[in-house]
């Protein structure tokens, strides 16, 4: 009897299988070619100010990410690349906390420290590292990562312009219930956000990628890491920026690129070296010559934001059918009647034309580097 159940069970899966593949095909089928190919539904145009709006910093930057360089071939080494580039360019990085994402929480503790210890071997001072959540929060969880502290003391000494390179996790936790320690914030620069109806593929219209030409599917990562963390702070009213995707399409590092990184000291050595799993994923799933440096591109904004076209937007969330298929929660940026309520949050989709040789040079001047 019980051989009989498990073919029920099997038959029953296979047909959910064949059922959601049938919906999928129609789904695409039905789908504008315009869609498919770009992966962008018509929205309304986006008022962005070349060069900013200007935003106010604070000289002291904190740094929360899920650094997982090199873990798999198929993790991103943005994070390292960030972490490093702004020590290397002189910000006042003042402590490190770790979350998730990329991949686990101990994971990422490891290669952070691994980083650092680069970092130091290349003459630089230490930066304290943070163990933060591994996980998003919940009442059942008692035991407190050392990052609640640690961000809220960095916090009570005064502005702090806060760089979240994951999920915000680390960060709601250390300021909800605390709007004295909101008010020193000055900005918090995090990747995530899209405009309606934007998909993640970057194979966009190029028809190089994997999957009939249409390549590989991102997701909002840090935003749907942790949904709940990202509503929180929204609902804080802090100053926000936002660097979606779109920053970093013109940005792509290349093979050569990694060249050149590696020979500006041991930390950006290693962080090129971890970088050449990604770059082959990019090359031979996504059609891509180079990958784009999302995390990278966010660490630019804080260090020079004029190289960024920003729009002062309304961000809500809400639930987006994904290719038609199935819903999700997504983080939405708009331009809608309670803008003007939202003048803190800017969104910043565009970037100036040198911003890859800032990248790999850390100098506006292209004849000249760090």
């Amino acid at each position: 009897m019980s051989g009989v159940n498990q073919r029920h069970r099997t038959l029953k899966r296979w047909a959910i299988a064949l059922i959601a593949f049938g919906v999928a095909t129609i789904a695409i089928l039905a789908m504008p070619v315009q869609l498919w190919r770009t992966g962008r539904s018509d929205v309304s145009p986006l008022d962005l100010i070349i060069g900013g709006p200007a935003v106010l910093y604070s000289s002291r930057v904190w740094i929360d990410t899920d650094a997982a360089c090199g873990t798999t071939p198929k993790t991103d080494p943005d994070d390292c690349l960030a972490i490093t580039w702004l020590i290397e360019n002189g910000q006042s990085v003042v402590g490190i906390s770790t979350s998730f994402g990329n991949a686990s929480g101990d994971a990422v503790l490891q290669t952070t420290e691994t980083l650092v210890a680069k970092i130091i071997e290349g003459g630089h001072d230490r930066i304290p590292i943070w163990k933060g959540w591994a996980r998003p929060t919940t009442d059942e969880q008692r035991t407190v990562p050392p990052s609640r502290a640690a961000i809220r003391a960095a916090l009570g000494f005064g502005p702090l312009t806060i760089l979240a390179l994951g999920p915000l996790t680390n960060i709601a936790d250390a300021l909800e219930g605390r709007p004295d320690l909101q008010r020193n914030v000055t900005r918090l620069v995090a990747v995530m956000g899209h405009q309606p109806g934007h998909l993640f593929h970057p194979s966009e219209a190029s028809g190089r990628g994997v999957l009939m030409g249409h390549g590989p599917i991102f997701r909002d990562l840090n935003f749907s890491m942790d949904e709940a963390a990202a509503r929180s702070i929204l609902q804080m009213k802090i100053p926000l920026t936002l660097i979606p995707y779109d920053a970093s399409v013109h940005a792509g590092i290349t093979a050569a690129d990694l060249e050149t990184l590696a020979q500006q000291g041991p930390a950006l050595r290693w962080a090129a070296e971890t970088a050449k799993g990604w770059l082959g994923f990019w090359k031979n799933d996504i059609g891509q010559p180079g990958f784009f440096p999302f995390d990278w591109v966010a660490a630019v904004y804080v260090d020079e934001p004029s190289l960024f076209n920003c729009a002062k937007t309304t961000v809500w969330i809400a639930t987006e059918w994904a290719f038609w298929v199935y819903p999700r929660e997504s983080l939405l940026v708009g331009v809608t009647a309670e803008t003007a309520e939202n003048a803190k949050t800017l969104y910043c989709p565009e970037t100036n034309s040198l911003l890859h040789d800032y990248l790999i040079t850390g100098s506006l001047n292209p004849l000249r580097s760090r």
